[in-house]
């Protein structure tokens, strides 16, 4: 079965910001080996995420996982993005979905952050 990955943003009015995720989507895909690797917006940017889903069935998708691309836990984790499924689901009830976890507390994620505080330091002057 052909499997899409569709990254779920939340979207920003700042076109750079939307940018940096589909450059986070061209890694995942060589860092995975995944033909379809989507990115979809859920406020403020297209595509949204039933487009996004569009893209990967009209891709021939037989399998779609939902990957929200959210650090924390808020409403569109819990709510909003499970009721896009849902819909998802109605429309193509041949395709299966499933729903991988938002990005959370996660020890990569602290390494990112110790790396761009040790770039901050050196850009200071203050190491």
């Amino acid at each position: 079965m052909k499997t899409a990955i569709l990254l779920m943003a939340h979207g920003s009015r700042i076109p750079e910001a939307n940018g940096a995720v589909r450059e986070i989507a061209v890694m995942v895909k060589e860092m995975t080996g995944f033909e379809i690797v989507e990115v979809s917006f859920r406020e403020q940017h297209l595509p949204n995420i039933q487009q996004g889903i569009d893209a990967c069935v009209a891709q021939g998708a037989e399998r779609v996982l939902l990957m929200p691309y959210f650090l924390f836990v808020g409403a569109h984790v819990q709510e909003d993005l499970p009721e896009e499924m849902a819909e998802a689901r109605t429309r193509y009830p041949a395709v299966e979905f499933a729903m991988g976890g938002h990005l959370g507390v996660h020890r990569k994620l602290a390494e990112v952050a110790a790396d761009r505080i040790a770039e901050a330091l050196a850009a200071t002057g203050w190491r």
